[in-house]
């Protein structure tokens, strides 16, 4: 009999290469932003000083650190849908990194974003761990191009 972590790389390796979803928009607010400086101790005025960047910076407005819209991933993708059966039995998932990472465009106070993900592909680590690689990116509500687009790797466990 197959155990849980079996069953769900089957489900995982028939899915690679398709588009998962896309989730919730979220906007990135200045207080966001501020927030995020704060604790990060980066007050660069593209992100935190509204008044120069209208005469300073490209954009006219602050934009968003790139490490702030990193961060947001596991906000924004816990919205796209995953199929239940692909989850069954699982116990946790733990972050394992990212093989690549684009800052595409930046994103400007008052933007929305939110993630696309595509599954590209699944390794098992032994019989209840897998090792999942998603393509995620973030795209910025009227924009052509995305915010940035992440290959992220997180390792499931099943019980």
């Amino acid at each position: 009999m197959a155990t849980n972590g079996e069953k769900a790389y089957e489900l995982h390796q028939a899915a690679i290469g398709q588009t998962e979803g896309s989730g919730d928009w979220l906007e990135i607010t200045q207080e966001r932003i501020d927030a995020f400086a704060d604790v990060t101790e980066d007050h660069q005025f593209i992100h935190v000083d509204p008044e120069a960047c209208k005469t300073m910076s490209p954009w006219g407005v602050p934009i968003a650190h790139g490490f702030l819209t990193l961060s947001l991933l596991t906000k924004l993708s816990e919205t796209i849908p995953t199929p239940a059966e692909r989850l069954e039995g699982i116990v946790m998932g733990v972050n394992y990194g990212f093989d690549k990472v684009r800052f595409v465009n930046p994103v400007k106070v008052g933007s929305k974003i939110r993630a696309t993900s595509v599954l590209t592909a699944v390794d098992a680590k032994d019989p209840s761990t897998l090792q999942v690689t998603k393509t995620l990116t973030v795209e910025i509500e009227g924009e052509s191009k995305p915010a940035l687009v992440a290959d992220w790797v997180t390792r499931l466990v099943y019980g």
